[in-house]
């Protein structure tokens, strides 16, 4: 079959013509922008890419269009799909249809987390030898892709609560039907498409109403939304995780978040050595150990797994150092995960300075909906850089109440300048940004340099 993806260098559908290139399929692809690390996979598996959206790309032919939900109507390309009648379908539902049948999946949906709870899961089974099929919305370092088909029997996958395309506004998650399901952590986000949290946690509902009885639930024991969300039914074994003292037959962890053991009740069951930070990971890391345990690996054994876990690209991955600066980037967009980030590099720094850049450029950021949380984002940081765009509201208001330790500039060159200017030998200068944020990680280090 050939497809043609629409919307190819996603996360999502870059995983996803990665697999049906190694499912024996023809891929073909399109996007507006084009930019690493998803555009370095795609050409490296000889998959062909074409430089926007024109109609003339109906003349390719496919089997199958393949529509990311970046497409809108008005998409000149995707006109041309609905008036010629060609066949289309979403990107999700193509993935049902030609990967996930038959196959156990482990669906890792939440807010925060997704991505490195995912490529943690599919390590600790690739560990074990279960030689798992994945899609991860970025690249873990372990793979060095984001998505593979698998020879055995298990599929782990990045479960998005966004929508899945124009023509189908329910999230992605609900087309995946997964037999283990991790449910991470739910907060409001995605303001272009939910009213209001209420509104997502209808989405997660229906998520836990497509996983069988015999399939097991992995939930935050300290999150209200998701308790609220089982309140509304809940049909499946639940392993919870995240207890802050002893609990009866939840996860939890004792010790530091980059060494730590896991104990269910009072009992250890495992052990976390490795060398990521922060908090947030801990909790990443039980929420894994709860969802491997589903298909047979020993919390011993998964836990044991993490030990040799690199980690994902773009997740506090250190870019390079210039004159004793560290430059690191992250895909750290919302206030929550911004204020995680920045959290996990001080608890491993300690006193030396971080230097905070960040982007607000997803759609939720670049509505306003939650720029009066940047300041709490971002206090752990001692300096903190904005890139001001055309969102419609002033960054520079809104870091008002940060007075001097925040800088805003309308372009990524001052940005670059005024980072260069305040750097210090020792300092580590995090930056986060959910796109490419025009090349500023090698324009910091040549300049810093």
């Amino acid at each position: 079959m050939h497809i043609h993806i629409l919307g190819i260098c996603g996360t999502f559908m870059g995983g996803l013509a990665a697999i049906a290139r190694e499912a024996g399929h023809r891929v073909t692809g399109c996007d507006a922008n084009v930019y690493p690390p998803m555009s370095e996979q795609l050409r490296a598996l000889g998959i062909d890419l074409i430089e926007g959206f024109g109609a003339d790309q109906l003349k390719l032919a496919p089997d199958l269009f393949v529509v990311g939900n970046v497409v809108t109507r008005g998409n000149p390309l995707m006109e041309a799909v609905l008036d010629a009648g060609a066949r289309y379908t979403s990107g999700p539902q193509w993935l049902a249809d030609h990967v996930l049948p038959g196959r156990h999946v482990l669906a890792v949906a939440g807010t925060h987390g997704k991505t490195t709870t995912t490529s943690m899961l599919a390590w600790m089974l690739e560990q074990a030898g279960l030689q798992p099929g994945f899609l991860v919305g970025g690249v873990p370092q372990n793979f060095g892709i984001s998505a593979r088909l698998g020879s055995g029997r298990h599929f782990v996958i990045e479960a998005d609560e966004y929508d899945t395309a124009f023509f189908d506004k329910r999230s992605k998650f609900v087309h995946y039907r997964p037999r283990t399901a991790v449910l991470n952590n739910l907060e409001f986000d995605h303001a272009d498409i939910f009213p209001d949290l209420a509104a997502i946690e209808t989405q997660f509902h229906h998520l836990v109403r497509t996983v069988p009885a015999s399939g097991r639930l992995v939930v935050n024991i300290r999150d209200e939304a998701l308790a609220r969300v089982l309140a509304r039914g809940c049909w499946s074994e639940v392993q919870r995780f995240g207890a802050r003292k002893e609990e009866p037959g939840a996860l939890r962890a004792r010790g530091e978040p980059h060494a730590f053991d896991v104990l269910r009740g009072s009992l250890k069951i495992g052990r976390v050595d490795w060398p990521l930070w922060g908090e947030h990971n801990q909790l990443n890391a039980l929420a894994a150990i709860g969802a491997a345990e589903h298909v047979g690996i020993a919390p011993e054994a998964a836990a044991a797994a993490l030990g040799s876990f690199q980690g994902v690209r773009r997740r506090m991955e250190l870019r390079g150092e210039a004159r004793g600066i560290k430059v690191y980037d992250d895909f750290a967009h919302h206030p929550t995960a911004i204020r995680q980030t920045v959290g996990g590099l001080r608890r491993k720094v300690g006193l030396q300075r971080i230097l905070a850049v960040f982007e607000p450029r997803s759609n939720t950021m670049k509505l306003g909906a939650m720029k009066a949380q940047l300041p709490w984002a971002l206090e752990e940081a001692d300096l903190s850089f904005c890139l001001q765009g055309p969102y419609g509201w002033d960054a520079a208001e809104a870091l008002a109440p940060m007075g001097a330790q925040a800088v805003v500039a309308d372009s990524v060159d001052k940005l670059v300048a005024a980072v260069v200017k305040a750097a210090q030998p020792g300092d580590h200068v995090l930056v986060m940004s959910n796109g490419g944020f025009g090349g500023i990680h090698g324009k910091l280090l040549q300049a810093l340099a």
